[in-house]
This record gives C-alpha cells, sequence and structure tokens, in this order.
C-alpha cells in the first residue's frame, strides 16, 4: 500500500496526528473482509463518514486506525487489529512506514508537492509530468519486503499512475525486492487516461514509465493485461470527456519484449471498471 496520501481525512490526521495515511488502508481492509456476509453493520460503521461539525470528512474507520495506532504504537499492528476485526482474508501491508511526500516535477520544471496537489492538479495540467520522487525516500516496511520475496506472483495496477502505482516502487528497498524475488511480474494497464497525469497515454507510454521506475527489476516484467474492447456508451462517453479522460490504446507495434494479454476485462455501468472475476481468472491462469 503506498502511503503517501495527504488528501482530505487521510491527510488531515496525518498533518494533527503524525500517522500514516488510514484511507487507502482502511478501503483496502473493507474490500478484503468477509463482514459483508456477516456483521454487515460493523462493516458500514467502519465505512461511516461524518457530514458536519469538527469530524466533517472523517471516517470512523480512519479514526478507529489512528486510534489503533496510537494505541498500538505502531502502524502495522494498528492494521493488524483492524484486520482481526473485519475478518480480513488475506494481508494488508504498507509499503513503508517512514512519513514521506510525493514530489512531481512537470517537464517545464514547475515543482508539485504532495499527492492531493498531484492527484487533482490545479497547476498547468495541460503540462505533462516528468519525474515524481519521495522526500524523503523512506525506507520498506520489512513486512513488505517479505511479502514480495517469497510472493508467486506480483501484480501491480489497476490505478492512478503516478499517484498510487510509481510512488510504491520509490520507496527504497521495493524495487530491490522485487528484483530479488522469483515471482512472476505482472502489469494490470489503465482503461482510461486520467487529466494532468496520462493524458494521450497509450499502454507503451504506461510501460514506458513502469519499466522507468522499476530500473532493473523492470527486466523481471512479463506480463501485460490489456483491455482491448472498450466500446463506452454515449451517456458514459460523454462523462469522461468532461474530465478529459479518453480510452488507452493499445500500440502493439511499440512493445517489446513482454507477453500482452488482452480481452474483455471492464465492467459496464456509470463508471468504466476491471471486472474482477475476469482480472483474477487472468492471474491464476498465469500460475
Amino acid at each position: 500500500m503506498t502511503m503517501s496520501d495527504s488528501g482530505g481525512s487521510s491527510g488531515r490526521l496525518r498533518q494533527d496526528l503524525g500517522i500514516l495515511p488510514p484511507g487507502d488502508i482502511r478501503r483496502t481492509l473493507l474490500a478484503l473482509s468477509s463482514l459483508h456476509i456477516k456483521k454487515k453493520t460493523l462493516k458500514t460503521l467502519f465505512d461511516f463518514r461524518f457530514n458536519n461539525g469538527e469530524l466533517a470528512g472523517h471516517s470512523l474507520g480512519n479514526l478507529l486506525l489512528a486510534a489503533l495506532t496510537q494505541i498500538t504504537g505502531r502502524p502495522d499492528l494498528a492494521i493488524s487489529e483492524a484486520a482481526k476485526i473485519l475478518e480480513v482474508s488475506g494481508q494488508v501491508l504498507p509499503v513503508t512506514t517512514d512519513n514521506t511526500e510525493l514530489v512531481a516535477e512537470l517537464t517545464d520544471g514547475i515543482i508539485i508537492k504532495g499527492e492531493k496537489n498531484i492527484d487533482v492538479r490545479k497547476i498547468k495540467p495541460e503540462i505533462p509530468i516528468s519525474e515524481v520522487y519521495l522526500s524523503p525516500k523512506g525506507k520498506i516496511f520489512s513486512g513488505a519486503k517479505k511479502a514480495i520475496l517469497e510472493a508467486d506472483l506480483i501484480v501491480l495496477g489497476p490505478g492512478d499512475l503516478y499517484t498510487s502505482i510509481i510512488p510504491n516502487l520509490l520507496v527504497s528497498g521495493t524495487c530491490q525486492a522485487i528484483a530479488g524475488s522469483e515471482a512472476k511480474l505482472v502489469y494490470i494497464c489503465n482503461l482510461m487516461t486520467k487529466h494532468g497525469e496520462t493524458d494521450g497515454f497509450t499502454v507503451s507510454d504506461f510501460l514506458r514509465e513502469i519499466r522507468k521506475y522499476l530500473g532493473r527489476a523492470g527486466k523481471r516484467l512479463s506480463v501485460v493485461i490489456v483491455n482491448n474492447r472498450l466500446k463506452l456508451p454515449t451517456s458514459v462517453s460523454s462523462w469522461y470527456k468532461k474530465y478529459k479522460s479518453e480510452p488507452v490504446l493499445l500500440d502493439l507495434e511499440e512493445i517489446d519484449e513482454v507477453k500482452i494479454i488482452t480481452g474483455s476485462f471492464a465492467t459496464s455501468g456509470k463508471l468504466i471498471r476491471h471486472d474482477p472475476s475476469k482480472i483474477a481468472k487472468v492471474l491464476v491462469s498465469l500460475f
């Protein structure tokens, strides 16, 4: 889990209490929780967000993670305790327990600090990002390193390229662990571009940036999963156009040294998302 979130409730708790941003951790714990089957109220409570007063914008789950961090004195133990409460299947690990800030440099030299300012760019969103880095760099959490080294399959993406995926690779020790792992390395390419981050990006552009930040570990990237049958209904297409977002096109002639798995992997609805069951079938087939 990337630990560079600086917006909303997470950003406030991070600044006020000096803890790791809990928002992404909370969402992942809830996604892996079995409480949708039983004790549904507890899961709903963990995701409840206050609407007014001094707590406006905070979710109860974020506050509980903050409390558990102060009680246990360690963010990894706080996550572990929350996972027990939510009866989580699997393991949720922070990539680092160090306090880091995401920084982006644009191609015109402008520096933007803070994940929230990069994620929803108000500063020159039409200027491409040249580079992102962490300040300070941060060191990989020992539990995350162990999980990478012992993994059978390492999956990168999908998600915002510069604010969700790459920040994990920027932490000192992450790419070294990937390079030292015997796991198959897979990248799931995004379905849509994002204004201010990946305008006009094709599959090869996403792949180029992933390889760039993987460094020597990039040689281990062997499979890229790409959706190539995306037909947007007019209403959905209009919504994405409003946010200057377009389908990511596959430019196969620009890609080499990896296996490209294509198919219809998107769900249909108000928003375009990867179909979890279809992606899971592909990943299982790689073993």
